[in-house]
């Protein structure tokens, strides 16, 4: 393989593993075992019948739990442990041929690629789920299926077409990890003020009625010390 073609295998695995693991998986082995393409030594291991049978099964579970809201900012979190992980080893992996230096340097670079395009999917989730209604959700769910799998043939046909694609998507995600960040925390601030507002509204108020009391007070106490020094003189 060239240059350009080891880069669109290494980084299209690794950022499909950040979006669906299990589909990356299920994907590179079955067009492993039917010929489709010549996996890498390293990632040879992913035609295992065993293999592709897990990764399948793990799919078909994470195809309806990732449809479900909640259910499915849950299951991101939860995969916030492996997906970033073996989207570094599964780059690693499609490199290994070549040496240490750039099994190590895959695996960073896949690695944060991975935590970049997992990322994404987990807050835009985060934010689609603040609708209640549940068609936006599937419709990014299936979103995402079309895209890993168009990506990774992408990857594996046309490379070049891929590289520059990744371009794109790395400035893109420079612009819009910014602003999905601010939105998640405008969203928790909003969940916040509906659990703590209504407890800080009766503190306020009775900081208020200490207050005016006060006030009172010092006002009446003024009364009694004029009216006393007009009796003295």
């Amino acid at each position: 393989m060239g240059i350009v073609e080891t880069i669109a295998i290494t980084m299209g695995i690794a950022w499909a593993s950040g979006i669906n693991l299990y589909a990356t998986i299920a994907m590179l082995g079955l067009l492993g075992v039917t010929g489709n393409i010549d996996l890498p030594p390293d990632l040879l291991v992913l035609q295992n019948p065993l293999v592709i049978a897990a990764a399948g099964f793990m799919y078909v579970v994470e195809f309806f739990a990732d449809k479900v809201p909640g259910v499915d900012s849950g299951w991101d979190v939860l995969h916030t442990f492996i997906r970033i992980p073996a989207g570094a080893v599964l780059a690693a992996g499609a490199v290994g041929e070549l040496g240490a230096g750039a099994e190590l340097a895959a695996a960073i670079a896949g690695g944060t690629l991975a935590a970049s395009t997992h990322s994404v999917k987990a807050g835009s989730r985060l934010m689609i789920n603040a609708s209640p209604e549940p068609f936006t959700n599937w419709a990014a769910s299936i979103t995402e299926d079309i895209a890993v799998i168009g990506g990774l043939w992408l990857a594996l046909n046309h490379p070049v077409i891929w590289v520059v694609l990744l371009v794109v998507f790395v400035l893109l995600l420079i612009w819009l990890v910014p602003k999905l960040w601010r939105g998640i925390r405008a969203l928790f601030r909003k969940i916040g003020s509906l659990f703590g507002g209504k407890a800080e509204e009766p503190a306020a108020a009775a900081a208020e009625t200490d207050a005016a009391g006060d006030a009172a007070f010092a006002a009446e106490a003024s009364k009694t010390i004029r009216a006393l020094d007009k009796e003295q003189s």
